[in-house]
């Protein structure tokens, strides 16, 4: 029998404690939460209670943890983005292995020192692209593998943000500004571009890209907004991203509804009450249009592959939460919907071929089973096993580098960056 797998968690956010954690509970007898660190008090007492901690396994931030003598066999680093990698770093001389939320950093330099220094240490270090580990990714990648659509010649993909998400996480929330986080195509389509190189086999040659922030600026502020939903906003009632709306009586988003995410981000343990309160004092009240916000909030890459694959991306807030894709190949096409997770094959002068994945429709939790996936190769990576798919910091180092030239090219007006700069 192998033996459990000891793993501390630093960052009790939504991911951390919310998406990891949980799914760590649900390897019993493979895997045990035995420490974690967060510099929110109330996060830390919650999960002291709920993951059934002594209050000496318990700290007050990554500093205090990482003080103290090795309490596990891996942490799970999920502190804010610009923080991945010193804390990663310290992981690294303690003698941890590492499970890191993306992305690594939104600076070219560190993720190289980062992935020199797990050279040297020898240490495993995983980001977490949970996409990779879903059903839906798993299942088109083997269509694709199969030769069925002949050789791949295009895809066009888009990632549909969702309007109340965008508002949520890139207006009002921790990943407004670029200043303090990372650029919006870091920061939100990393999956995205993990998902062509591992999907297609194939490296990035040459990247174009063009985006802005349109839309969430004074500028365009409707005539009687306040700078606070609840504020008396004479707009109230026409805006689609009024807070009230979002977090209180919308029937996917609001407490009323639903429980978690996103309202737990609000508050700890989301009610009615709790959350208005949130919304009079904090960030998530704010009007969209007079946030601190500088990330786009559209944009589009196009990616020239090895071997002349091309990829026309689409990142957009203005829609429904979904990610799209259709692969074109000189003997067929296929088409992927992981939002009702279905992939259709269809093949030139053939039936086409339907494969639904959730015949049910339940709602699939945790990036459609992405959450649960990575965790359990992860488990398996540190038990000795060699997961084909297991998404390593080197493996990531492509995805990253797509970002950085997306960003390059976009702020200077869509000029092809050549990736081989990238990898010198």
């Amino acid at each position: 029998m192998k033996d459990i797998v000891r793993i501390a968690i630093v960052g009790l956010g939504s991911r951390g404690r919310r998406s990891y954690a949980e799914a760590i509970r649900h390897m019993e007898g493979r895997a045990l939460v035995t420490a974690v660190a967060d510099t929110d008090p109330e996060r830390l007492a919650e999960a002291q209670e709920a993951l059934s901690l002594p209050p000496e396994k318990c700290f007050a931030g990554a500093e205090e943890f990482f003080s103290q003598p090795k309490l596990a066999d891996a942490v799970l680093i999920c502190t804010q983005d610009q923080q991945h990698v010193p804390h990663g770093l310290m992981a690294l001389a303690k003698g941890y292995d590492i499970l890191m939320e993306k992305p690594i950093s939104p600076d070219e330099t560190e993720c190289r020192t980062l992935l020199a220094r797990s050279e040297e240490t020898g240490r495993k270090v995983v980001i977490c692209h949970v996409l990779r580990y879903t059903p839906f990714y798993r299942k088109l990648k083997e269509i694709l593998d199969s030769g069925i659509l002949g050789e791949l010649m295009s895809i066009q993909a888009s990632e549909d943000v969702g309007y109340w998400h965008q508002a949520h996480s890139f207006v009002r929330g921790k990943w407004r500004s670029s200043d303090t986080t990372s650029p919006m195509i870091l920061a939100k389509c990393c999956h995205d571009m993990d998902l062509w190189v591992w999907l297609t086999g194939r490296r990035c040659v040459r990247v174009s890209s063009f985006g802005s922030l349109g839309h969430f600026t004074p500028e365009h502020a409707p005539e009687g907004a306040a700078m606070r939903c609840l504020d008396g906003c004479k707009a109230k009632e026409t805006c689609p991203y009024d807070a009230e709306k979002i977090y209180i009586t919308n029937k996917r988003t609001g407490v009323r509804y639903k429980e978690g995410w996103p309202c737990n981000v609000l508050t700890m343990n989301p009610t009615e009450e709790s959350v208005y309160h949130a919304l009079k004092e904090g960030p998530y009240g704010r009007c969209v249009y007079f946030c601190d916000n500088n990330v786009v909030d559209h944009q589009v890459v196009n990616l020239e592959m090895e071997g002349g694959l091309t990829v026309s991306f689409s990142m957009c807030a203005f829609n429904e939460h979904g990610r799209y894709a259709k692969f074109m190949g000189t003997h067929g096409y296929l088409t992927g919907d992981l939002e009702n997770s279905l992939i259709t094959v269809m093949p030139f002068g053939k039936e086409p071929v339907v494969y639904d994945l959730n015949p049910d429709k339940v709602k699939i939790p945790g990036h459609a089973g992405g959450d649960e996936g990575l965790m359990g190769e992860f488990i398996d990576y540190m038990q000795g096993e060699e997961p084909e798919g297991i998404t390593s910091l080197a493996a990531s180092m492509e995805s990253h580098f797509i970002c950085f030239a997306a960003e390059e090219s976009r702020i200077n007006n869509g000029k092809p960056v050549e990736m081989a700069k990238y990898r010198s």
